[in-house]
């Protein structure tokens, strides 16, 4: 790659000297090599800043702006990086400073090709290989990619014509004179991905029997190009025949291996979904997830068992792990509690368990590449998280539930569970601010934040009492009033728990939920949980969400004679509250047919508890 670096420059000074440059390389890495190198090579020849076009008091301005050393460095000579390990201010200034031509050359990854719209006179693409932490080997760039990145060359309004130059090895020349001047066949991939496609047609009922399916396919572009192109699809001609058998065989593999990750239910004469299936349909899964979750996750599944289940979700398969990251994983799984394989340190999943431990024990990230790479894994977790919820309730499965659930809440807030202060949810939070808190017999939320601020202000600086202060006016609280319904208004014998959620916060207006540490904004959600602790069954679960106040209803079971109502924030480290109901002989109170109960939260001192603690049961 460094042999590429001056016959660039060449192109620079031949085909635009004076124009915009797009330099496309193979990765983050080497967009800093070539930036500096193009420095050495402009003060070679006695004028290191020919590609700047900014006065110096501007260029100050503008450095006093940007995070990234490197960037703040190249920017200085007129040269500009772009890639996902920056972070977004720094790529909407580079963006900004090279689309109104303040810097000439843009160094970026061939990411920028699909994403931004910035077109240049001059486009270079800098080799044709890359990286592929998989394959463990560098592999070429799809031509498709490649087309793309010389899609950028020309302005429209400013330039006639745009230039590209391809930098690549001798032997690979005429391959892509060939494809680059003749028109390429569009060919396509529906075989690989078919299984999540017929599961999803499936659930939502428009493929019930294996006809249907093979009727689906006559209607994708895979079909079309059967017909065009049979040869790709190792079919031997276009006879109605043939094609008809290759459909029927490929929707009767498809189906088999759907029926054997259980997700759907083969019959004679239909095909239907099952929860498996249902649950990958629902969050976009792969139908490879759902079935490993549900042959690994059982009745009293731990909290370290889901993280590893979590990280060997199919949906990682693709998380990059760079040449030599093996050694950065090695150094980072020092630091973690959980173990990991040491001998696949540059396996993806691996890489994503490493980076879910780190988020929770609030490492530093070895690299910029890695925070990236965090926010890519903590976005899809989410909905692989919900899933693994879903499958542990619908199999009436509360302990597993509980774990998973505190598990969403770990990827929410950045803490570990149980170990972790809940104190430390707040940003302003250090181990200074936290020892004093705890001097003073401050160890939860509930506590702190019942303290008033004028004794904040006594034990903390005021400017650190002002922050938590501010902090703690965005914490939700919520009061709870759990009533008992005996008989329904038709009058039959059925009990219910009518549910009244109400915040009582009023300056915390928005719906927006409490996560200072995950990299998106998330709505508040809560969860109703029912349950029997002593047998560790779930009766129901629901999701709610709500602005200032809503009402709902669970329906309880008839036997046994107990259960437990869990109330939990879905984003929030907040206290489960479990309430007791048992069945007992009412008596009448102040002419009113109801027992006042108290009860108690079932959890540590150190986590929260914004609730009402009065129980009202009604018969």
């Amino acid at each position: 790659m460094n042999s590429m670096n001056k016959p660039a420059y060449a192109a620079i000074c031949t085909h635009s000297p004076l124009k915009p440059v797009l330099i496309f390389v193979s990765s983050r890495r080497q967009t800093r090599l070539t930036a500096l190198d193009l420095i050495q090579l402009a003060a070679a020849d006695d004028n290191p800043r020919q590609f700047l076009n900014m006065p110096e008091d501007e260029v100050e301005m503008v450095l006093s702006q940007v995070t990234d050393n490197n960037l703040r460095h190249t920017l200085q000579f007129g040269i500009g990086l772009h890639h996902a390990g920056l972070n977004d201010k720094d790529r909407s200034l580079v963006e900004e400073l090279f689309a109104n031509n303040r810097i000439q050359i843009l160094v970026c990854t061939s990411t920028l090709a699909w994403g931004v719209n910035l077109p240049a006179h001059l486009v270079i693409i800098k080799g044709t290989e890359y990286y592929d932490g998989k394959m463990k080997r560098y592999v070429d760039f799809p031509i498709t990619d490649i087309l793309q990145m010389m899609g950028r060359a020309g302005r429209p309004q400013f330039d006639q014509y745009g230039k590209a130059v391809i930098l690549v090895h001798e032997p690979k020349k005429s391959f892509y004179k060939k494809f680059l001047y003749e028109p390429f066949p569009v060919e396509s991939n529906l075989r690989e991905h078919l299984h999540d496609h017929i599961i999803a047609e499936i659930v939502t009922g428009t493929i019930r029997h294996k006809e249907d399916a093979v009727h689906y396919l006559t209607w994708t572009f895979l079909f079309r190009r059967l017909v065009l192109n049979p040869s790709y699809y190792e079919l031997e001609d276009t006879e109605s025949k043939t094609i008809n058998t290759y459909l029927s065989r490929l929707v009767q593999n498809t189906l088999e291996d759907l029926e054997d990750s259980g997700c759907i239910k083969v019959n004679e004469n239909s095909v239907e979904p099952m929860m498996l299936g249902s649950i990958a349909s629902q969050y976009y899964i792969s139908y490879m997830t759902v079935s490993m979750f549900g042959s690994n996750i059982g009745p009293n599944t731990s909290l370290e068992v889901f993280l590893h289940i979590l990280s060997g979700a199919a949906e990682y398969d693709e998380l990059p792990v760079r040449h030599n990251e093996e050694k950065l994983n090695e150094a980072l799984s020092t630091r973690v509690p959980y173990l990991v394989d040491e001998q696949h340190l540059d396996d993806p999943h691996v890489k994503a368990n490493l980076l879910f431990q780190a988020h929770f024990s609030r490492v530093e990230m070895p690299i910029s590449d890695y925070v990236t790479d965090l926010k890519s894994v903590l976005d899809q977790s989410i909905r692989i998280i919900q899933a693994m919820i879903d499958i542990s309730a619908n199999n009436g499965w509360l302990t597993s539930t509980m774990n998973c659930m505190h598990l969403l809440q770990m990827v929410m807030q950045g803490l570990w569970y149980g170990s972790d202060s809940s104190l430390w949810m707040l940003p302003s939070m250090t181990k200074d601010v936290l020892s004093r808190l705890n001097k003073h017999d401050i160890f939860s939320m509930q506590e702190l934040v019942e303290l008033p601020n004028s004794k904040l202000e006594m034990l903390l600086e005021k400017n650190c009492a002002s922050k938590l202060h501010q902090e703690l006016l965005n914490f939700p609280r919520v009061k709870v009033k759990v009533n008992l319904q005996k008989n329904d208004p038709q009058g039959s014998a059925s009990r219910a728990l009518n549910i009244r959620l109400e915040k009582t916060n009023h300056k915390h207006t928005s719906s927006r939920a409490f996560v200072p540490r995950f990299p998106k904004v998330k709505d508040e959600a809560w969860w109703l949980v029912l349950g029997n602790v002593t047998t560790s069954e779930l009766y129901a679960l629901k999701r709610v969400s709500f602005s200032d106040r809503m009402l709902t209803r669970m329906e309880l079971p008839s036997t046994p004679p107990s259960y437990f109502f869990f109330y939990y924030s879905f984003k929030t480290m907040k206290a489960q509250i479990r309430i007791s109901i048992i069945y007992l002989n009412f008596f009448k109170k102040n002419s009113k047919n109801h027992l006042l109960l108290k009860f108690r939260s079932i959890l540590e001192k150190k986590l929260p508890m914004q609730h009402s603690q009065t129980l009202y049961l009604s018969v």
